[in-house]
């Protein structure tokens, strides 16, 4: 990957769409269409192509959930590391396993790590129905941390099963931020990206990552300019080297993600940490003075 050609890097773009299956009901598109309408659902290689045009890359991944909705993903992670290692110079893939598997989503950890090689983990607290300090997570994390990748964790308010019955069985406890401070103690050494602004808990994603020096911050899933005025700040000065730009698309778009970007009161020096450099040092992607890789 020529990061010196890269505009920015997208750290949280999901795969909706399977280049073997067909578009099946309750898929991720329908569980947002509630929130951001009728979205498009791409398949690795029509990503590849999107962020290309572009003059991106993207970190590309699935949700696992099966232990709260008995359905497997529909695009595996093993179809997105396949297909993303058939462009490497633009998809970083992820995986996602659910930690409700136990020793079995131990083993396919390992096993993606190992012969896949994906790159790092993705959670979704209130998806997966799990407080991130369980316990039950902890064998998946060993995995995880012995690899030397991070893991990113969906945090606050989630558009899935959003204005649905109930909530579509959706519980926004499991996605405070605070839960993952436990996490970042018990595995100093393992990357934790809080994805998204935290509604409603902003400061305590702050403070956990102004306290532990492994975690960071996406601002994927929403626009800029709704981003909270304490989280500008930390952005222009004690957490602008641990910000990284993510979109969530296909539910927000990179380009109305940066178009507002441009107007948010963010100083000149730290726009491409955010876009891309800080990206590059956390992923060790090379070209940036002292990142590694």
């Amino acid at each position: 990957m020529d990061t010196s050609q890269l505009t920015a890097i997208d750290v949280h773009t999901h795969v909706l769409a399977s280049v073997t299956e067909k578009k099946r009901d309750g898929s991720g598109a329908d569980s947002l269409a509630g929130v951001f309408g009728k979205i498009p659902e791409l398949t690795v290689p029509e990503l590849a192509a999107y962020y290309r045009d572009r003059n991106m890359a993207a970190i590309v991944f699935t949700v696992d959930s099966i232990t709260r909705t008995g359905t497997g993903p529909r695009v595996t992670n093993e179809e997105i590391a396949e297909q993303a290692a058939e462009f490497p110079d633009t998809l970083i893939p992820f995986a996602s396993v659910d930690p409700g598997r136990g020793a079995a989503g131990v083993r396919a950890a390992r096993r993606l790590i190992d012969e896949y090689g994906v790159r790092g983990f993705k959670f979704h607290p209130s998806d997966q129905g799990f407080y991130p300090n369980d316990p039950v997570a902890y064998p998946l994390y060993e995995v995880i941390a012995e690899a030397g990748l991070p893991a990113l964790f969906h945090s606050g308010q989630t558009g899935v099963g959003a204005g649905q019955r109930g909530g579509g069985g959706i519980r926004l406890k499991y996605s405070n931020p605070l839960h993952l401070d436990d996490v970042a103690v018990d595995f100093p050494d393992m990357p934790i990206i809080i994805a998204h602004p935290s509604v409603p808990w902003q400061d305590e994603a702050i403070a956990v990552a102004g306290h532990k020096p492994q975690v960071y911050i996406d601002l994927s899933g929403w626009s800029p300019k709704y981003f909270p005025p304490q989280l500008v700040a930390q952005a222009n000065s004690l957490l602008k080297t641990k910000v990284l730009f993510g979109s969530d698309f296909p539910a927000l778009t990179p380009e109305r993600w940066l178009k507002d970007f441009e107007t948010l009161d963010i100083k000149d020096e730290v726009r491409p940490l955010i876009l891309r450099e800080n990206a590059i040092r956390l992923f060790g992607l090379g070209g940036v003075p002292g990142a590694e890789g």
